[in-house]
């Protein structure tokens, strides 16, 4: 929903969240045009060679989880220290830049349904040093 919304800026409530897809778009940003290739991954349970394949896909990242989902948060520093291994690693061509990453935790407005609280959130972020948000 995050990548569909960012795409067609509005909230399409129809559609699948377990199929993974890859979406073209191209946005001006700070008056530059940008073309953007985003792999939505859904989520989905993986091996760890499919996960590495597409960390090393990826030239940016947001590491998505829900607030109403406490298992998905506990993914999130697994995941932020694949990415920074699999782009340090010495196989890589483009030397030693990291790329950037950030935190996102998804539907703040359920507040009923949290498990997950913004100071949790936040704690994460400082002690991995990344930027974090709580969106809807």
């Amino acid at each position: 929903a995050l990548t569909v919304r960012f795409i067609t800026r509005r909230f399409i409530g129809d559609y699948d969240p377990t199929l993974e897809m890859i979406y073209r778009h191209m946005a001006i940003i700070d008056g530059e045009m940008v073309h953007f290739e985003i792999l939505d991954t859904a989520g989905q349970e993986e091996d760890s060679l499919q996960i590495e394949e597409k960390i090393k896909w990826g030239d940016g990242f947001a590491v998505v989880y829900s607030v109403t989902d406490r298992c998905s948060f506990d993914e999130v520093m697994r995941l932020c220290f694949l990415i920074n291994h699999i782009h340090s690693s010495p196989k890589r061509s483009s030397g030693s830049d990291q790329p950037p990453v950030v935190i996102v935790g998804n539907k703040k407005d359920l507040q009923f349904d949290r498990m997950v609280s913004t100071e949790d959130g936040e704690n994460l972020s400082k002690a991995l040093k990344l930027p974090f948000y709580e969106i809807s």
